[in-house]
């Protein structure tokens, strides 16, 4: 495992984990092989190129497509102009039905849609020359989380556990919560070609209530001594058919070596991870301050301040998806439903990560796969729009109550500081302090890169 294959010229440990895998005999005694597995992984926590600016990062993902000309983006000349011809034959722009004005003392431009997010706009990074290469779901959201939608690459979360390690080696370094089944699946979590240990360990699917969706089977009712021989014995088959693998063909060996560490670590997360996802210790401050005691806020409020705790207990990647914002009609009343849904639970996530100090050293970002048009489809909705959307980012090194880029007067593309999703994910990379020209993993005989060939890091959002 390397960076330009060599793991960030960091130390390189004596014994490799095929090496580990592979050698444990029977009489070796697997208590120990989990400790020395711990170490094994501890040691893959690594130095960066950099120094981070952070050390964490919580990606809140808006399936679906937000409206940036209705959240984030002002456009006082859409709404003036509303009811005249847009720029596709027959349509009609649309002004946004709310109303923006500035907040902080930066004088951030956010819509009332999103009032408690608005109080966190000193604190606030806002991308609103974003762009994609193609408007549609599939495609464009496995091009957020991998880079691209025409093969199956590593997602952004497993190339950041690549490269940085994990911080505990009782939970997952990546984790997602309720993501989709559909639009790329687990594409957007996986691995691909990287060693399996980076994929994302799932909680829940897309539109399920976090109640429903914890990891199943995590306790069981036999003895801590029983599973360990039971899973002792499952291993040993595993070993056998991972030499077996390694001596015939390296084929499926990383398959197999990432079935045996999830299985080691599924056994170490029963005694952390039911303690995370407890949230009954949180007081009733910090439940209000996420909306849980909402009905309308509350299965998103959970998801975001188990978000925090997953953090704070040294996950590295944290992914939230909340979906529904495909808003092709019944735009006033769907989009304001999603904003009251996400708006209070992010807003705490923000004020809490801060008053625990750990802003500064976690990323968040929110963000969809794209934008919707300024002009109006089926007289009350919005088309796709891939040439220019919004996101934030706050925490983890950016700068706050700062604008980057612009869109024209409508909002329709992106016309200064135009961002790709490689120059967004060479900055999110850059902010973990990776350079992701050096980040590569060599596969079928050529290096790969999460922003393949491109990318540019913008700098200028950079504190």
């Amino acid at each position: 495992m390397n960076l330009t294959n060599n793991s960030c010229n960091s130390v390189q440990p004596l014994v490799n984990r095929r090496s580990v895998l592979q050698g444990m005999s029977c009489g070796f005694g697997w208590l120990a092989f989990g400790d020395l597995a711990s170490r094994l992984q501890a040691t893959e926590s690594r130095a960066s190129h950099f120094p981070a600016k952070a050390k964490h990062v919580i990606l809140l993902c808006m399936r679906g497509g937000p409206s940036h000309v209705d959240t984030l983006d002002y456009k006082p000349q859409l709404t003036k102009d509303d009811g005249k011809p847009g720029r596709r034959p027959g349509s009609q722009l649309l002004g946004s039905p709310w109303k923006f004005s500035q907040h902080g003392e930066s004088g951030l431009w956010l819509s009332e849609l999103l009032p408690n997010i608005a109080k966190h706009a000193d604190r606030l990074c806002v991308l609103n020359a974003m762009q994609t290469d193609v408007p549609a779901h599939p495609q464009a959201f496995l091009r957020l989380h991998t880079g691209t939608s025409r093969f199956v690459r590593p997602s952004l979360g497993a190339w950041t556990l690549y490269g940085l390690g994990s911080e505990n080696e009782n939970l997952p370094g990546f984790v997602t919560l309720t993501p989709p089944s559909g639009f790329g699946g687990a594409q957007n979590y996986g691995a691909a070609f990287l060693p399996a240990s980076n994929q994302a360990t799932r909680i829940g699917s897309d539109n399920q209530r976090l109640s429903s969706g914890m990891i199943p089977n995590l306790k069981r009712s036999q003895t801590i001594d029983s599973q360990r021989e039971e899973l002792d014995l499952l291993q040993q088959f595993n070993r056998a058919q991972l030499e077996h693998s390694t001596s015939s063909s390296a084929k499926h060996a990383p398959e197999i070596e990432g079935l045996i560490e999830s299985f080691e670590l599924g056994f170490r997360m029963q005694a952390e991870l039911p303690r995370v996802f407890n949230l009954d210790d949180e007081t009733e401050a910090t439940k209000s301050l996420y909306g849980i005691n909402n009905r309308a806020t509350e299965d998103f409020g959970k998801k975001c301040l188990l978000a925090r705790r997953l953090v704070e207990a040294g996950v590295r990647f944290v992914e939230v998806t909340h979906g529904n914002w495909d808003q092709h009609f019944n735009l006033r009343t769907a989009l304001e439903n999603n904003c009251q849904s996400v708006d209070l639970p992010a807003a705490g996530l923000i004020a809490d990560l801060h008053a625990r100090n750990l802003l500064d050293e976690t990323l968040v970002i929110w963000s969809g796969e794209f934008g919707r048009t300024p002009h109006a489809q089926g007289g009350n909705g919005r088309d796709h729009n891939n040439s220019a959307f919004s996101c934030w980012m706050a925490g983890g090194g950016t700068k706050g109550g700062f604008n980057y880029g612009q869109s024209d007067e409508y909002g329709y593309e992106a016309i200064a500081g135009a961002t790709s999703i490689h120059d967004w994910h060479a900055t999110i990379l850059r902010l973990l302090g990776i350079d992701h020209e050096q980040l590569t993993f060599r596969y079928a005989g050529r290096d790969f890169r999460l922003t393949d060939v491109y990318g540019q890091v913008i700098e200028d959002i950079i504190a």
